[in-house]
């Protein structure tokens, strides 16, 4: 059964004897996922657990409940799953959850800033309160992350690092004012990280999916057939991980065939 650690953070959910840590390190990757309890966040842990037996899962999201229901669907081909719940706007929380992944797994080798939050409405209805939340839960989030993990990927010389971006990243959509400045600025902080890091051994890669379905589209009337699996989009990050180290996705746009709605 899943138990607490006891210290408010990191929940074990499973450990798989066959190999330690110690020894797998250089050959099972540590994947860490935030946003990882729903929707795109919950089929990337899904498919890297499916497609490279053997890695190890570090699930990031605000909701434990949650992440326990994704953890156990990839707990049978993953080599260790291990959730931490965790506010990844906050500085402080962030801190300590670099602190206890540490602790689990000594580094992480596959970085994927997936945690965000949508708010739809012209510039002139935007509130500032929701303005911020944006900024925070999609741009904020990235860099307190990225910030406390790339560090030691730099210091090994090897990592990958990916962005959740959108096509509001790079096109102006009316009635997206504060979700498009926050993708915007996912995709700027992605870029001028890839060419800081270009000569560190640490790829970084930004998807940039459309119209997906996810649990937030319920209720909206929009039929799923309309829009992307999140499994179509989780299998994009999987697939550019997989490439030799010489090659990099730098940037990935996804669309459903009848482009966005």
């Amino acid at each position: 059964m899943p138990s607490s650690n006891g210290n408010g953070l990191s929940v074990k959910l499973k450990n798989n004897p066959r190999s330690s840590v110690k020894s797998a390190e250089k050959i099972h990757p540590v994947v860490l996922v935030t946003g990882a309890s729903q929707g795109i966040g919950a089929a990337i842990a899904q498919t890297f657990a499916r497609g490279a037996p053997g890695c190890r899962l570090a699930l990031v999201a605000r909701t434990e409940k949650n992440l326990r229901t994704v953890a156990r669907a990839c707990e049978k081909t993953a080599d260790a799953v291990e959730i931490f719940p965790c506010d990844v706007t906050d500085a402080a929380a962030v801190e300590a959850l670099a602190a206890a992944v540490r602790k689990k797994f000594d580094g992480v080798d596959v970085l994927i800033n997936n945690a965000g939050r949508f708010f739809g409405a012209p510039f002139l209805r935007t509130p500032v309160e929701k303005f911020d939340a944006m900024l925070a839960a999609n741009l904020r989030s990235a860099f307190l992350v990225s910030r406390a993990f790339v560090p030691a990927m730099v210091k090994r010389g090897r990592g990958d690092i990916f962005f959740m971006g959108s096509i509001a990243s790079f096109k102006a959509l009316p009635g997206m004012a504060a979700y498009g400045a926050a993708k915007f600025g996912v995709l700027g902080l992605a870029r001028v990280l890839r060419e800081e890091l270009r000569d560190k051994g640490v790829r970084v890669i930004t998807v940039l999916p459309g119209p997906t379905w996810t649990p937030s589209w319920a209720g909206s009337g929009v039929a799923p057939e309309r829009l992307m699996p999140a499994a179509d989009v989780a299998r994009v990050f999987f697939d550019a991980w997989r490439l030799l180290p010489r090659t990099v996705l730098e940037e990935i746009v996804l669309q459903p065939p009848a482009g966005e709605l």
